[in-house]
């Protein structure tokens, strides 16, 4: 819950279950409903929740043991570790506490052979807080409590000794400090765990004890460890499972460090690492492999011939990279171009990839697929550099600079071999410049696109607004009433509308049911955008040529903008700037200032673009606006 975001669909089989029924679910559930489908046994809490509940129970001993606070808590079992940024104590305001303790209380009564069972009752604060009603969000308070007064809302949390409501404090910490130097999230738990403070000893507590659980709970609950981490991941939205934690932090010295603690585990683990195998999971052959107790060898994840995973792939498919790309031969002849720069934003060295890829592609392979396994697909262009180079009035450079994003997301529509696209959560701006150029998009479900650069002031300057006069230009041909599909593709810019779904994508234009489609298991997304590389080269792909016929409205469209924008500034639903951005985009859409309709060429609506452009860069109030967007991340309405 909520079952759109969270992709864990447990099957339970009972004793007389026909094995083909099981079969049919565990397909049906991965391809169709695009869930990560775990075959769980017929305990109590399946999987998802004997684990997450135990972890949440235990947390709460650890807390009293330890002495930390709500805010400690959750800073330190959230996003720093990979797990949800509602964390713990947040986590369960939002659930209820009550949910989590009759659960608790199901587990308690269900599992009498549990060697951990005494976790399950509530410790003191957890009873007295039942008592008193503090359930959560359903009631107005629970470990947070929202007041407001005349100066504004403030969050206060819960003091666990006293049950009283306090200001929250800034979290410090050893371990806190040293988990700032690494970048990615494994070398932060490592980190985190091999500080020397409080707030250390409290992590290895949390994780030595969960290790100890989920070994134990091999094979009563799952044969195999890899089906314990996926149901964490897919229904607790855990980046990295309790064995793939493990392995993070080295199986031998934590095994040696809970032994050392008292943590006990199953017999199984010692014999692994007598047997000279090291890790829970390797790569081998390109294909993610786990240690499986009941044959004391590594196999196959099963389905994996479904998936292409990156990580497995990165240590023997990489072709070339450099510091901003890595290009990865996925198999079936299709190379991959993966992001690596901070937020997938794209700039120079993303430009270079993927002009390096077309023509590694061009020469030995079918394809390109430009798609990555990230946090989220791109929130587009890099906008540090646009603004220092505005900072400093250096319009030749920013001109040079503009022109070749232009060129990139040209060359995606404009190569010798086919280009597919595969966004997914946020691909925003020039993310979303390069799909609408791709010869296919295979989106997921879950992606939110859009042109949103009216939000730093500026128009689509990556061949966006070019592209929406060639849509208009080719949806009016096909019919439509010509105002009503300028409306539509204007509004698009200069509202920044985002879709909230690739489904949505489709009904504002972004997508296009002719080309593009939707993978509704992210996890297939990239073997789906491979097949699609691999079924545009077998049918004869041949390179499209440059339009020389984009039909524009010239000054009757400009007249028809002019008229739309000052009413919604009349209208108070626009500022003057708005009006501002809103205006040069329809100018580029209407070809310019020309006296009648005509025909113009992708080249010279390019040109128009980039024009318009870098005008604003001139202004000072799209200067405020790149910069509110640096400095907070949020738009700033001048």
């Amino acid at each position: 819950n909520p079952p759109r975001y969270l992709p864990l669909l447990e099957i339970i089989p009972g004793p007389a279950t026909d094995p083909a029924v099981i079969d049919f679910l565990m397909h049906y559930g991965d391809l169709y409903l695009g869930k990560r489908t775990i075959l769980c046994k017929d305990t109590p809490g399946f999987i998802g929740n004997r684990i997450g509940i135990f972890g949440f129970m235990d947390l709460f001993y650890a807390v009293e043991k330890h002495g930390l606070t709500v805010e400690e808590v959750d800073k330190l079992t959230g996003k720093l570790i990979g797990h949800a940024s509602s964390a713990t104590f947040r986590t369960a305001d939002l659930v209820g506490l009550d949910t989590a303790v009759k659960v608790a209380e199901v587990l308690y009564n269900g599992a009498p052979n549990d060697e951990r069972r005494n976790v399950f009752q509530l410790p003191g604060f957890v009873q007295k807080m039942i008592e008193q009603k503090k359930y959560g969000d359903k009631t107005g308070e629970g470990f947070y409590k929202l007041i407001k007064s005349k100066e504004g809302k403030e969050i206060l949390s819960l003091d666990i000794k006293t049950l009283e409501y306090k200001p929250q404090i800034k979290v410090k910490s050893q371990a806190l400090e040293a988990a700032k130097l690494p970048e990615d999230t494994p070398g932060k738990i490592r980190a985190l765990v091999g500080a020397t403070d409080t707030h250390s000893a409290f992590l290895k507590d949390m994780y030595y004890g969960l290790f100890a659980y989920c070994a134990n709970r091999i094979p009563e609950i799952a044969d195999h460890l890899f089906q314990i981490d996926q149901a964490m991941e897919a229904g607790y939205g855990w980046t990295y499972g309790p064995f793939e934690t493990w392995d993070i932090l080295g199986v031998r010295t934590t095994a040696e460090a809970m032994k050392a603690g008292g943590f006990t585990y199953a017999a199984w683990v010692d014999q692994m690492l007598a047997a000279g195998h090291e890790t829970f999971y390797r790569t081998h052959g390109g294909r993610k492999q786990y240690y499986s107790q009941l044959s004391g060898q590594y196999e196959n994840i099963p389905g994996g011939e479904a998936f292409i995973l990156l990580d497995a792939l990165r240590t023997t498919n990489v072709v070339w990279q450099n510091s901003g790309t890595t290009l990865l031969d996925i198999g079936h002849d299709v190379l991959c171009l993966e992001f690596n720069t901070k937020m997938n934003t794209i700039g120079t060295e993303v430009g270079e990839g993927l002009q390096h890829g077309i023509e590694l592609a061009t020469k030995n392979y079918k394809g390109l697929v430009i798609g990555n396994q990230g946090e989220n697909f791109s929130v587009g262009a890099n906008l540090v550099l646009v603004y220092m180079l505005a900072l400093e009035q250096d319009f030749d450079e920013l001109n040079l600079l503009v022109q070749g994003f232009q060129n990139m997301v040209m060359r995606v529509r404009y190569s010798p071999v086919p280009v597919v696209v595969a966004p997914h959560t946020m691909s925003l701006g020039g993310a979303c410049e390069m799909t609408m150029h791709s010869d296919a998009a295979v989106a997921a479900a879950e992606t939110y696109i859009g042109l949103v650069e009216m939000g730093v002031g500026l128009l689509p300057g990556g061949a966006g607004t070019k592209e929406l006069a060639l849509r208009v230009s080719d949806e009016y041909q096909n019919g439509d009433v010509e105002v009503n599909v300028f409306q539509k593709y204007l509004m698009l810019a200069a509202q920044a509308k985002v879709a909230t779904s690739a489904a949505e994508a489709f009904e504002l234009g972004i997508l296009q049911p002719h080309k593009d489609r939707v993978v509704v298991n992210k996890a297939r997304q990239l073997y789906e955008a491979r097949n699609e590389v691999v079924r545009l080269y077998d049918a004869g792909y041949v390179m499209p040529v440059e339009r020389q016929n984009v039909r524009v409205m010239g000054r009757a469209g400009l007249a028809m903008v002019q008229a739309a924008t000052t009413q919604m500034v009349f209208g108070h639903f626009a500022t003057e700037h708005d009006k501002l951005i809103a205006d040069k985009i329809g100018y580029v859409m209407c070809g310019g200032d020309l006296s009648e309709a005509s025909e113009v060429s992708e080249r010279y609506l390019l040109d128009l673009e980039r024009e318009q452009f870098l005008s604003l860069l001139g202004t000072q109030k799209t200067l405020e606006r790149i910069n509110g967007m640096l400095q907070t991340g949020k738009p700033v309405r001048n």
